[in-house]
């Protein structure tokens, strides 16, 4: 368990949903997906790259609608700068050894939402 954080460092974090556009594999790479992100009017397109290569494809994750953390400060990655990061779940199939799984609404969501 991580440390407890206060309410006030909680209201620092953006979590939106945002739909995947498109979603390709760059080349050389071995747990990365390169996505475009629709964040809608207010914020726009945005890259992100997720390391869930193992257990997704990238024609898996095309027209989700997915949570991400929004104001994370960019990364360079695969020579592009990721701008956010893709919030799934990581039950563990063997101690050690998580996997991935994407966290989807249960009705339909505007790109753009905030996750409360």
């Amino acid at each position: 368990m991580k440390p407890t954080i206060t309410y006030p460092d909680f209201t620092k974090l953006d979590l939106r949903m945002g739909q995947v556009l498109n979603a390709t594999i760059p080349e050389g790479s071995k747990h990365l997906i390169r996505c475009v992100v629709d964040f809608g009017k207010e914020l726009g397109e945005r890259i992100i790259f997720s390391g869930i290569k193992h257990w997704y494809s990238p024609e898996d994750l095309i027209g989700k609608t997915l949570p991400y953390l929004i104001n994370l400060e960019p990364k360079k990655l695969m020579n592009e700068d990721s701008q956010g990061m893709l919030i799934a779940a990581a039950p563990e199939e063997e101690p050690g050894k998580p996997t991935a799984v994407l966290l989807l609404p249960d009705q339909k969501v505007e790109p753009g939402t905030k996750i409360i």
